[in-house]
This record gives C-alpha cells, structure tokens and sequence, in this order.
C-alpha cells in the first residue's frame, strides 16, 4: 500500500502564451497537446503523459495529483479519508484527461488531491533500454521532471495529521515554536518516499501555493539555470542558495503569472525511522536559506 509521488500539478495562469514560452522555452517542458484549453507538459525524463498542466483561468493551484501504488490503494485511501473526516468523491477514468480510475480528496488546507493507480504512458525521451544519460536536444534550463510542492494553511498542525494519518507521510523536518512536545507546527517537510521531501506545509493563508519544484542533478545544473533566467529576464526571488532544512540547493523564481518557481538539487535520502528534524524560529532564516541566514520579504508574503 503507498502513495508513490506526486504526479501532476495543475497550476492556473493569466496569459497561456507567456506561460507557454516560460515553462517550454526556459524550463525546458516538452509540450505534450493542448486539449479543452489547457496546455499539458512533462519533463524530459518522465514518462507518463503529463507532470504540469496549464489552465488558464487565474493564478495559483487547482489541484496535485499523487500516483499510488495499486488499484486497492484507492479503496484504502478512501477509507482512511473518509475516517479522518476530509471530503472525498470517486472520479471515472478519463475525468482527468489521460488520468484513470482514482478518488478525489480536499485537505484541511482546502487543496484538492487526486490519487490514481493509472495514466496514459508516453515514455521519456531517452528510453529504457540502453539510454543515453540526457537527450541531445534539451532546451533552456531542461528539467527532468517536477519534485515537489509547498502550498500554505492556517493550521498546520491538522493538515499535517492529515498527511500522516491518511497519506501515510511522514515528516523529515519541522520548524516548530518551540522544543516541548505540545509545541505547534510553523511547518513541515513532508516525504512518501526517500525523497527528502515530496509535499511540504506552512502556515499561511488557507489554500494557497508557496511553490512548486522542478528536480535537478547538482549545484552545476542550479547555477546554470540562474544564467538562463537572467537571458531569459525571468523574475528571480532568490538564490542560488542553499537550504539548511533539506540541506538543498536552490532558486525560487516566478513565472509569468506571478506563480512561484524553485529549481532543486541534492538533500539528503529520507527514511521513515530516521528521527524528524526540529528547526525553532530563532534560526528558520538560517534554515531556509543557509547562506544569507535571512529571509525576504516576498518569501514569506507571496502566495498565489
């Protein structure tokens, strides 16, 4: 039983060319087709039939998707939303375009998620069999593929139980008010896998997106993104940096819409017995970003 990733992240935009040019010119997206107005996109080295899908009504999220392991894992998930209280319904495949049979879930933070076993498979662009280490016609920056989110809620502290209790997540790092064991969450660094993270929470306004990542190999491939975002006049909140929650390295950017960007590399392999990682808020500067040891002011002001 398990959730495996995270899928697909449907992000609203206010311009769907300046969009377009952003994630396929810069960032590197392969554009998979445009159907019922929406742009579908995946990174070079996923092999499923989308990872981003533009929707071009706002700015903000509209909803993540999350791959579990088995059709049962449906039934399971299911049940154990549905003890913990959270809204759940049923979606028939094709509901979500090239997307399965799978359930639908609304957190405590008002996100929606849709877990599904099944999506159309296209392949990645070097194969399985005897493949080269990356294609030879990457363009921009050139993301494999999306790694991870972080969206905002005013109780942290619930939805973080709703991750444990009904995903099965578990926390790697947290910044908490203090040391004492009824201490509340400011945030929390969320993994399903031996990623460091796979969903990450913090308090804020309710419903609304901090960032999402794309993966990339080293502090090399960071570097050179920042060199094509300056060409490519993209608008840059910080970095390159480092994070000490996560040990990552980085660069938070926006894409046309206002919507927050990171490219991500390295951190460390998480496992579920490894003993979760308390930051207090004397030291979240440092935390967040290891180097200057102070946050900005967009950082910890826009969401969308």
């Amino acid at each position: 039983m398990g959730i495996l990733r995270m899928g697909y992240a449907e992000i609203r935009v206010t311009d769907m060319e300046e969009a377009k040019s952003h994630y396929e010119r810069t960032l590197g997206m392969r554009h998979v087709e445009d159907k019922d107005g929406k742009a579908y996109y995946r990174g070079w080295d996923e092999w499923e039939h989308h990872s981003v899908v533009l929707d071009p009504t706002g700015v903000g999220v509209t909803k993540f998707g999350f791959k579990v392991k088995t059709p049962e894992d449906l039934d399971y998930f299911e049940q154990k939303a549905k003890t913990f209280g959270a809204s759940v319904e049923r979606m028939s495949k094709g509901e979500t375009h090239e997307v399965g049979d799978g359930i639908r879930i609304t957190s405590p933070s008002d996100h929606v998620f849709e877990l599904y076993n099944e999506m159309t498979v296209t392949g990645n662009d070097v194969g399985f069999i005897n493949p080269e280490v990356f294609p030879r016609d990457l363009v921009g920056v050139g993301v494999p593929g999306i790694d991870h989110a972080l969206i905002s809620c005013e109780d942290p502290n619930t939805t973080n139980k709703f991750f444990e209790d009904v995903f099965d997540f578990f926390a790697a790092e947290q910044v908490v008010t203090s040391l004492d064991d009824d201490a509340d969450i400011i945030g929390s660094w969320l993994s399903t896998s031996m990623k460091v993270h796979d969903m990450a929470i913090i308090k804020g306004p309710q419903g609304k997106l901090h960032h999402f990542a794309f993966q990339l190999s080293d502090w090399s491939a960071v570097g050179r993104a920042a060199s094509l975002f300056s060409m490519d006049e993209v608008s840059v909140d910080i970095g390159p940096t480092q994070h000490g929650i996560t040990r990552g390295t980085t660069i938070y950017f926006f894409d046309p819409s206002g919507n927050r960007n990171e490219v991500f590399a390295g951190g460390y392999h998480a496992y579920a017995d490894r003993p979760c990682v308390k930051w207090t808020p004397d030291m979240l500067g440092k935390g967040i970003f290891y180097i200057d040891r102070e946050l900005n002011e967009r950082f910890t002001t826009v969401f969308t």
